[in-house]
């Protein structure tokens, strides 16, 4: 059932990784990592909104491989997602009922500012799904991760055009760049949460690295194959701390 159908249903409501990461080449990267039982708080900000809900299935906007067993998710409105900004964070919420930690998979463009629209399964945890629409409170907290990030390369990718996503990240993206001989180069991230470099990364014969940076400026560097492969994830060496 879309989620127009859920808010057809319930008059009370207005409208509004992850994939186990598949490896298959990587090598270097610049600091250490692993498993985190996430939930905490990245900045002391609470916000207030309100929530809904809908038939989530993982995936959406944000471009994740649909997640039946994780469908702890939500979507956020078009402002706090800022262009995919949001894409992967994870929001501690809390309603009337109870709490839960939720993944940002999709953008809900018909939604108010600090609305979001939970998977049924994530608001029956914090509300009676019957009221459809609550207040809530929430905030940026570290995702629950299991092993490294990920770099998924998108269908159609080549060294003459190239995007790539990072998935299965504890902490929320600031940016992605590659190497290209000497320098760093950043990739152009679209609203559709992949970062892009329109005129591809080119040869690289020593394999292409990339550098991800977190949103609280740490960095992992990784080496993924030099010749681009499209519509394949590549398991990284390291997570953020």
């Amino acid at each position: 059932m879309k989620r127009a159908a859920l808010v057809a249903i319930a008059a009370v409501i207005v409208a509004c990784g992850s994939s186990d990461p598949s490896s298959s080449s990587s090598s270097s990267s610049s600091s250490s990592g692993g498993s985190s039982s996430g939930g905490t708080p990245l900045s002391a900000e609470v916000k207030s909104g309100v929530a809904t809900y809908y038939d989530a299935d993982g995936a959406g906007n944000c471009g994740y491989d649909p997640s039946p067993n994780d469908l702890d998710v939500a979507a956020f409105d078009s402002a706090s997602y800022a262009g995919s900004a949001a894409c992967g964070s994870c929001q501690l919420v809390k309603g009337p009922k109870g709490s839960v930690v939720v993944r940002i998979v999709d953008s809900c463009p018909d939604c108010d500012k600090n609305h979001l629209d939970l998977s049924q399964s994530a608001f029956a945890k914090i509300a009676d799904p019957s009221a459809g629409r609550v207040s809530v409170t929430y905030q940026t907290v570290s995702c629950a991760v299991t092993g490294n990030v990920a770099y998924h390369v998108k269908d159609g990718s080549s060294n003459y055009w190239t995007a790539i996503q990072v998935r299965n990240h504890k902490l929320p993206i600031a940016k992605l760049e590659y190497k290209k001989g000497a320098s760093y180069v950043e990739m152009k991230r679209e609203d559709y949460n992949y970062f892009v470099e329109p005129s591809g990364v080119g040869d690289q014969p020593s394999g292409l690295v990339l550098r991800v940076t977190a949103t609280d400026g740490q960095t992992l560097e990784d080496t993924l194959p030099g010749t681009v492969q499209a519509d394949v994830t590549i398991q990284g060496k390291s997570q953020f701390k």
